[in-house]
């Protein structure tokens, strides 16, 4: 008898926090969970050897990256993203929903989905929920997204219902989609829908209630961290999860700061990715389990402290700040190595340490007093 895709091991007792684990045919994912961003079939900065010393369980690709670079042809002769980019966990592919949003200028929407140029060399496509669970075939990844209309912020209650509702009708034609399409590899995909609504409470439930209705294979909330207030965010989080199935998994999409992290798992959410610990790693600024570094500040130009004594993993224990600072100075490619994986080990060991006190009953302690630590700066132990 083949296991559930999603089991729920135990919940908190004083927030809405899950442990849960999702079981995909290229391994096993525990949860709460970060993906690390592998928009074009790489994490920036950072080699697939070093994901696995991590231990990162799931990345991500990007549906409109992928389908304009290498394109569908080129990834069904290599035997779809797995095999292309040598990674055999678990791959989730964004539809590139956002992308398209994004684009503004560069594109136009109607009921047929989404007409856009690209940003490559200007070439006109369409991307409909049809053709974007057809390239997601050919891509091969274990979960793929839904097309959506990513509503901008801030939304008039009518821009953002006209969008909602929208994002429920492609929705439809997504799942008959998936129905239909044979899988490409011989591995089993699962289709998760994206939530809508901006920050209207009302037009969020309306639109997470007609998806549930659907019997999708997850849920995400989409349409967050784009601008509006941390406030704001939490209540749409807050919404979404009091009507998603309790016995599916729950992801929020591109979010955000580790205690964005502690916040949502604290209500309700399992998955979560976001480009700001590679992104944020790249500009110098590095998160560690004693605060955060500005890793060019004077203050560790002759630290010889490990860059997070914390944390073990390889560039947390086996370079000194001083060091990090050097390289960053000498615009060094390893300088940007080395704060992609702290930083990503960071959020990696945020979510395991998550899980562990979720299963201990400890959840709330212990995320009130990380959270504290993770926001002050990280100063030399040595004064």
């Amino acid at each position: 008898m083949s296991l559930p895709f999603f089991s729920l091991d135990h919940t908190d007792t004083s927030s809405l926090a899950r442990a849960g684990t999702l079981q995909t045919d290229h391994g096993v994912i525990p949860t709460p969970i970060f993906m690390p961003v592998g928009t074009q079939g790489t994490v920036k900065a950072i080699d697939q050897r070093s994901l696995l010393e991590l231990d990162a369980r799931i990345i991500l690709g990007n549906t409109y990256h992928l389908y304009l670079r290498p394109g569908t042809d080129t990834l069904e002769v290599m035997g779809g993203l797995h095999r292309f980019m040598n990674w055999d966990r678990p791959i989730l592919t964004d539809s590139g929903g956002y992308q398209v949003f994004s684009l503004r200028e560069l594109r136009k929407l109607s009921e047929n989905g989404a007409e856009f140029k690209s940003h490559l060399d200007g070439s006109r496509h369409v991307f409909t929920p049809e053709s974007v669970v057809a390239i997601q075939r050919s891509i091969g990844s274990d979960i793929f997204m839904v097309l959506d209309e990513c509503t901008p912020w801030p939304a008039t209650r009518d821009e953002a219902r006209i969008s909602m509702e929208r994002t429920i009708r492609w929705a439809d034609r997504s799942r008959l989609a998936h129905a239909t399409a044979p899988f490409l590899y011989g591995h089993r995909q699962y289709q998760f829908a994206i939530g809508q609504g901006s920050t209207y409470g009302d037009l969020r439930s309306e639109c997470m209630e007609h998806l549930v209705a659907m019997d999708f294979d997850g849920y995400a909330i989409g349409g967050l961290s784009v601008g509006e207030p941390a406030s704001d965010m939490y209540r749409a989080v807050e919404t979404s999860t009091a009507i998603m199935p309790y016995n599916k998994p729950r992801y929020l999409m591109g979010v955000g700061t580790p205690e964005n992290i502690l916040e949502c798992i604290a209500r309700g959410v399992d998955m979560f990715d976001c480009v700001m610990p590679t992104r944020n790693a790249r500009n110098g600024t590095i998160y560690t389990t004693l605060g955060k570094v500005n890793i060019r500040n004077a203050m560790y130009k002759q630290c010889d402290e490990p860059l997070d004594p914390g944390l073990d993993t390889y560039a947390s224990q086996n370079f000194s700040l001083a060091y990090l600072r050097h390289l960053f100075h000498s615009t060094e490619i390893l300088g940007l190595m080395l704060a992609t994986m702290q930083n990503l080990g960071l959020y990696l060991w945020l979510t395991r340490m998550a899980r562990r006190h979720i299963l201990e009953g400890t959840f709330t302690e212990w995320a009130q007093e990380t959270r504290t630590k993770l926001l002050e700066p990280r100063r030399p132990l040595a004064g």
